[in-house]
């Protein structure tokens, strides 16, 4: 019978209940630290209260531990014994937990002995003495046997085969004998139509009969910790089942899962073991039964879990005493298939939000987008086209900004008019979107002029509305780059777009250009804002390129994202300037031709020059590469082609296909060679040699 008085009887008047849920080495009358909690002062005690005939706790420390055996089940189960419901719920538990065997019909279960046929195998009774500071160890002994046909039939329908029961060391069971908590002994013997079998420990067996008035008990002593599964598991995997029972757990195995089970939904779970299992699992998802006791249980520890990232998915399932949990799942017929699409429903709903603002992301091959407008171009190369970024850099005195400031007269000019945009093809503006110029560096005066060069070379006789130009040299680098955004916003709508943006002095939005996470955040947000107003970004960096590559942070990450890297530097002939590739997106930067420009005293202003001879940008491709191989053999005496090719996509910024072209050149000018000894590695050439 389930109830009070019944539980303490078998209970020792409730001291096996305290010793079964209260850890650690402590003696009734004698004063411990409360491990319930962080207990700091040994002022908890456990007694004998003579008056009303049971064990006590009286804790000092924290009085609301103090109370009977019932009292401390209900705060472990945050239970409120004063609510007849949840009254009941503490006594269903202690029953269940410990194992008493009693039934919560009003009836009385006794244990009947039943005559055990001729073993097949018996195992050593378990009688270790127990100790007064440990937990009651029931003496058992079993017998094992084959799994009959039926009995094999019973796992098969939850889809639970003989290889993974042995492997979690499940055996159909001839006889088990144990004492009940009195001392009494008592037996169980497999019939026919009531098998056996038992989840066998260490130290312990779980008894399972799935036909029987008491289907759950053991023998020998039960770890506090116990968790059916766990020593199976992967060192990783990308989900962990945490289900109701043994039975749910081999149903999930079987099917290709990972997953474990504690004593029992209502049992708690140590949160030391779930943060280690966090580590190595993406997911730990509670599968508890789908009736009421399951969902409330489940709930409860995902809430208890929570920080721990654990999640609860409830099965679609009545909740009926044959429709209820994992295993009846797989029995009535679904598949792996079928479970794996409600796990990624459930999952649907965990990245609700993720996966709505991820759509519009997603790329739909049948509906191509549509194509980037090229709005900067050499020869039919794209440098600079819209939603992209295009890094111009130079030294001082190099015709950086008359450069940049033939790019815009391209956007502002007379459409009527052919003007001398200095070897570079642009766009027309024939929109009238607004052309933006933020100057960082030069005075208010310089930049005046400037702007005079740029309507004389682009043939206005005034400066057109949506020409906006503006001096940030007396703001703060934090203004600097939110005036840019809020401005840009403003004249997207005014003007109906942006045709370009020239930043001229990047590296003054930042307060040092080697801060990587500065470098990071502005060259994200520049091109962040190039991708939602479908324009050219033009960033103007005042740093000296080493080579190919930029200088600093904030170079390093503007090469990372931009569609080009122009570089502008001065001649053998100090009068002329040469536009060098650093990098294009498509294609290979050494392939784009030396554009020249320079100062025309007639015209006052830069004019084109022409491209370099052929010979020219040969020569500095080969000494470009050459420098590359004495970077890389400057590291290593042999090259694997493999590995040569990824350090030049690396040191280059270049695709796989440009890094082989560049193999091959380098060979035929022998700047690399292959090694004479066989090994197919490559080594310096005569050139580095």
């Amino acid at each position: 019978m389930l109830n009070k008085d019944e539980i303490l009887r078998l209970t020792n008047n409730g001291l096996d209940v305290f010793r079964h849920y209260i850890p650690g080495q402590w003696r009734v009358g004698r004063n411990f630290l409360n491990p319930l909690y962080e207990d700091r002062k040994a002022s908890c005690n456990i007694y004998f209260d003579r008056r009303n005939d049971c064990y006590r706790m009286k804790d000092f420390g924290n009085d609301a531990f103090s109370g009977d055996c019932f009292d401390t089940v209900g705060k472990l189960k945050n239970l409120n014994c004063g609510n007849p419901k949840d009254f009941v719920e503490i006594l269903e538990v202690i029953n269940c937990d410990l194992h008493l065997g009693l039934s919560g019909d009003g009836d009385s279960t006794s244990l009947a002995v039943s005559i055990s046929p001729k073993p097949v195998r018996e195992s050593k009774p378990h009688l270790t003495p127990q100790p007064e500071n440990l937990k009651k160890i029931k003496p058992y002994s079993i017998i094992e046997q084959s799994f009959s046909a039926k009995e094999t039939e019973f796992w098969k329908q939850y889809g639970i085969t003989p290889e993974i029961l042995k492997a979690y060391k499940v055996f159909s069971l001839r006889e088990f004998k144990s004492e009940n908590s009195e001392g009494k002994p008592f037996t169980f013997t497999a019939l026919d139509n009531e098998p056996v079998f038992g989840y066998i420990g260490k130290r312990h067996v779980k008894i399972y009969r799935p036909f029987s008035e008491i289907r759950f008990l053991y023998g020998g002593l039960l770890p506090d910790n116990y968790c059916f599964g766990l020593e199976q598991l992967p060192a990783k995997g990308d989900t962990l089942f945490i289900t109701g029972c043994e039975k749910d757990v081999l149903s999930l195995v079987s099917h290709g899962f990972h997953a474990i089970c504690f004593n029992s939904e209502t049992s708690n779970i140590p949160q030391h073991i779930i943060k280690k299992l966090s580590y190595r699992f993406k997911h730990i998802i509670l599968l508890y039964d789908a009736d009421k006791t399951g969902l409330d249980a489940s709930l409860k520890h995902a809430q208890q879990l929570a920080d721990l990232g654990v999640k609860r998915l409830v099965l679609p399932l009545a909740g009926t005493k044959q429709e209820k949990d994992i295993s009846d799942y797989f029995k009535l017929g679904n598949s792996r298939d079928n479970f794996i699409k409600l796990f990624i429903e459930f999952l649907d709903n965990l990245y609700n939000d993720t996966m709505a603002i991820l759509k519009p992301c997603e790329i739909d091959f049948n509906n191509p987008p549509v194509q980037a407008e090229m709005i900067i171009s050499i020869n039919d190369v794209p440098l600079g086209t819209q939603g992209n970024l295009l890094g111009i850099t130079g030294g001082e005195g190099t015709g950086k900004s008359n450069y940049v400031g033939s790019l815009i007269a391209g956007t502002v000019r007379d459409a009527s008019f052919s003007i001398d945009t200095l070897g570079t093809t642009i766009l027309p503006n024939t929109a009238n979107k607004a052309v933006l110029l933020y100057d960082t560096e030069q005075s208010e005066v310089q930049l005046y002029k400037n702007i005079g060069n740029i309507l004389k070379r682009g043939k206005q006789s005034a400066m057109p509305d949506y020409f906006k130009a503006y001096c940030l040299t007396s703001m703060s680098r934090k203004e600097r780059l939110q005036a840019i955004v809020q401005s840009m916003d403003r004249f997207y709508y005014q003007f109906g777009g942006i045709q370009m943006v020239v930043i001229d002095g990047i590296a003054d939005l930042v307060r040092c250009a080697n801060d990587e996470a500065e470098s990071v955040g502005v060259i994200d947000e520049l091109y962040r804002l190039a991708g939602i107003y479908k324009t050219c970004i033009v960033c103007v960096l005042h740093f000296i390129p080493n080579g190919m590559k930029l200088r600093g942070h904030l170079g390093s990450e503007l090469q990372r994202k931009a569609a080009a890297i122009l570089s502008i530097e001065k001649d053998e002939n100090p009068q002329i300037s040469v536009v060098k590739a650093l990098k294009v997106r498509d294609g290979s930067p050494l392939d784009v031709p030396l554009v020249q420009f320079s100062w025309d005293k007639e015209l006052g202003m830069h004019t084109y020059f022409g491209e370099k001879p052929k010979e020219e940008k040969e020569k500095r491709k080969e000494t470009e590469l050459a420098g590359v191989a004495k970077t890389v053999f400057s590291k290593q005496r042999h090259c694997t082609y493999a590995d040569l090719c990824g350090q030049i996509q690396s040191i280059l910024d270049v695709k796989e296909r440009t890094a082989k072209n560049y193999i091959r050149f380098m060979r035929d000018r022998e700047i690399i060679r292959k090694d004479a000894g066989g090994t197919g590695h490559f080594i310096p050439g005569h050139i580095n040699g």
